[in-house]
C-alpha cells in the first residue's frame, strides 16, 4: 500500500477493498462509521469502531484520533469518501475510504451483526419503515 499512502499524502482519498480495510483493522486502525441512524440494522462487527453519521462530522472532528489510521464507511462507499476528502482538508493524515461499504463487506462474508429492532422495510424509500420495532438481536 505504500502508492495509496502516497496519495494519502496528497490529499486523495485511497479506496479501500473489505480485504485490505479487514486488513488493516487487524493492525491498530479504526472504522468510522458515517452511515445515518436509520440504516444501521446491519452493523460491522468489529473491535474499533465509531459511530458519527456524515451530516454530523463537522461538529465532532475534535473527538476523531489523528494518530491513528481511519477507514470511513458508510453503505455503499459514496458518503463516506466524502467525508475522507474532509478530513483530509482538515489535516488527518491516514484516512481511507471503505469502497463499497457494508455491502462489500457483507457480500465478502466479513463479520457483520444485525439489529432487527432497526431493519427498514417498505415498498419504496418514501414508505420506510422499522419491520419490527420489539424485536431485537
Amino acid at each position: 500500500m505504500s502508492n495509496e499512502n502516497s496519495n494519502t499524502r496528497k490529499g486523495i482519498p485511497v479506496n479501500l477493498s473489505a480485504r485490505e480495510a479487514l486488513e488493516l483493522l487487524t493492525n491498530g486502525s479504526i472504522l468510522v462509521d458515517v452511515r445515518p441512524e436509520y440504516e444501521l440494522g446491519r452493523l460491522f462487527d468489529v473491535e474499533q469502531i465509531i459511530y458519527c453519521p456524515y451530516k454530523e462530522i463537522e461538529d465532532h472532528l475534535t473527538e476523531l484520533p489523528k494518530d491513528k489510521p481511519l477507514i470511513i464507511a458508510d453503505a455503499v462507499g459514496i458518503r463516506s469518501k466524502e467525508v475522507c476528502q474532509l478530513l483530509l482538508n482538515d489535516g488527518f493524515e491516514k484516512i481511507y475510504n471503505l469502497a463499497g461499504g457494508i455491502v462489500d463487506w457483507e457480500r465478502m462474508g466479513y463479520p457483520v451483526s444485525k439489529d432487527k429492532s432497526r431493519i427498514l422495510t417498505g415498498s419504496c424509500m418514501c414508505q420506510l419503515r422499522v419491520r419490527n420495532k420489539n424485536q431485537n438481536s
